[in-house]
């Protein structure tokens, strides 16, 4: 599907030694680079504001991740590696372009890719910047700070979870209002917050719509489960790459060699990543939306930020560091529906993490 760009922003179709892919720039080609990686039902569209509106002297990077828009329909996610095919990606992407370093910035799903990012190659990153990421345990089926699982095998997390309603009408290309569960309608309810509607909400939609859908695609397969909601992560697929089964050992994060300086930024009234989430089957348990909860001791609201500061409190202490900053009257994607304020916070951030000469930029 074919998504009209912004003025200052271009799109290449770029074949890497992992995947062929859309990927959109922005900036002079010797700026300092800004590689941007989006969330879950979406695309590198969403980064276009973001990107046209850096400083003087930075390029935007941006690809369609696997799964999603324009990346090759044949490269799948193998979500027993958690998000590790997109991050193995988004490094490829870097050394085709002859990068050695880059800012690397990601929201929801694209800031768990950063979480793997900051594992694998933390001396690849200039910056970190992190809007509204998700849990670094990923998404589902844990009960504390710690990450704890509620459950062996992770029941209550993964693709099994996804309305199948929703699911039918991206498929069916719908951009309608009619009813809670049309694309549309949930980006308006959920991931904006009330009574936001982005100037290129058309753009967004064709961005929603252009997922990749299928068992090994958008949601992925599941595995039927003894314990509640009786369903586990399958093998395919992003939201079955979030689940904590696959989250990867976060102790690596903490014993990293080189620790950058970590921007992490959100909407206050965000209802997609918080610590009682409006998707999250725990909270949709005690609601009654879900049947047959077994209560908060077994199966509680996961604790997504307080999962989030309790991970970069530790990484701070091994030598990092960190700013979280509260964007009020935003939501899910602050950098859309509060974007001057965004900036504010980012552009202060990767200008501080810049470690680039002038004449050493984008050299190996």
């Amino acid at each position: 599907m074919e998504v009209p760009t912004l003025d200052g922003i271009t799109a290449a179709t770029i074949t890497t030694r992992r995947i062929t892919s859309r990927v959109l720039f922005s900036g002079p080609n010797d700026g300092a680079p800004v590689l941007f990686l989006h969330g879950n039902i979406s695309s590198a569209t969403w980064w276009e504001e973001v990107m046209a509106s850096l400083p003087d002297g930075y390029r935007g990077i941006a690809p369609d991740q696997r799964g999603f828009g324009d990346a090759d329909p044949a490269a799948k996610i193998e979500a027993a590696r958690g998000l590790g095919d997109l991050s193995d990606d988004a490094m490829a992407l870097l050394d085709y372009l002859s990068l050695e370093k880059a800012h690397v910035v990601g929201n929801s799903l694209g800031g768990n890719v950063v979480w793997r990012l900051m594992m694998d190659y933390p001396q690849r990153l200039l910056s970190v910047t992190q809007v509204a990421p998700g849990s670094p345990y990923g998404f589902g089926s844990t009960k504390d700070e710690e990450g704890t699982p509620c459950y062996d095998d992770f029941a209550g997390s993964g693709a099994g979870l996804i309305n199948p309603q929703f699911v039918k009408l991206i498929a069916a290309g719908d951009r309608s209002l009619d009813g809670p569960f049309t694309p549309r309608s949930a980006l308006r309810s959920l991931v904006f917050k009330p009574p936001f509607v982005p100037e290129r909400e058309e753009e967004i939609i064709s961005s929603l719509l252009s997922t990749h859908i299928g068992e090994q695609d958008y949601p992925g397969d599941g595995v039927p489960s003894t314990n509640w909601p009786y369903m586990a992560p399958g093998k395919w697929g992003p939201n079955n790459a979030l689940s904590p089964k696959y989250a990867g050992d976060l102790n690596k994060l903490v014993a990293a060699p080189v620790k950058t300086a970590v921007l992490w930024i959100r909407g206050r009234d965000d209802l997609v990543v918080s610590d009682t989430a409006a998707s999250d089957p725990g909270v949709l348990g005690a609601m009654g939306i879900i049947p047959n909860w077994p209560g908060a001791e077994a199966y509680p609201a996961q604790p997504m930020l307080k999962q989030t500061r309790k991970a970069l409190g530790k990484y701070a202490l091994a030598g990092g560091s960190y700013q979280e900053v509260v964007i009020d009257g935003a939501g899910h994607v602050p950098y859309i529906e509060k974007l001057n304020e965004f900036n504010k916070h980012f552009h202060q951030h990767i200008k501080g993490g810049d470690i680039y000469p002038p004449d050493e930029r984008n050299k190996k």
